[in-house]
């Protein structure tokens, strides 16, 4: 049976910077790399709440992106 074993997890923070010509709003993001693998959601909702705090733009998303290395 396969098993798979996380390798790598980044923490993704999405900002809206402001509205296109349409008057779409446009997001940039900022991903962190090397988040400690066993942080809990709460944990990661947490610290990014309060880097998201830094920025001029408001914080729309918190992405967790984990990969992982499938075994046989």
């Amino acid at each position: 049976m396969a098993q798979t074993h996380i390798i790598d997890s980044k923490l993704r923070l999405v900002f809206e910077t402001g509205l296109d010509e349409l008057g779409k709003p446009v997001y940039k993001s900022k991903t962190y790399s090397s988040v400690k693998q066993s942080a809990t959601a709460d944990q990661l909702f947490t610290v990014g709440q309060a880097i998201g705090t830094l920025s001029n733009y408001p914080l729309i998303a918190l992405n967790r992106n984990d990969s992982f290395e499938i075994v046989g």
